[in-house]
């Protein structure tokens, strides 16, 4: 078994078959590593512009912002 720390790696989540998995990208961005999220509590902080926290009665969303959906405000 290979490991190394992850602590202050950037990526990006993203949804492949149902799963949310975490894509790292080489540093040329030529590559990526796509892991499995196993990690039970991760610690995330949001770095995009174009993200948007969205509230529908009681269902509670994160996605892309108005504009970028062509939504307007």
């Amino acid at each position: 078994m290979n490991n190394m720390p992850a602590n202050g790696t950037r990526g990006i989540l993203i949804n492949v078959l149902g799963k949310t998995m975490l894509r790292i990208y080489t540093e040329d961005k030529q590559s990526f590593v796509d892991y499995e999220l196993l990690h039970s509590d991760l610690s995330v902080i949001i770095d995009d512009e174009d993200a948007y926290f969205y509230q529908i009665k009681d269902r509670m969303m994160l996605d892309h912002s108005p504009a970028t959906l062509g939504r307007e405000e």
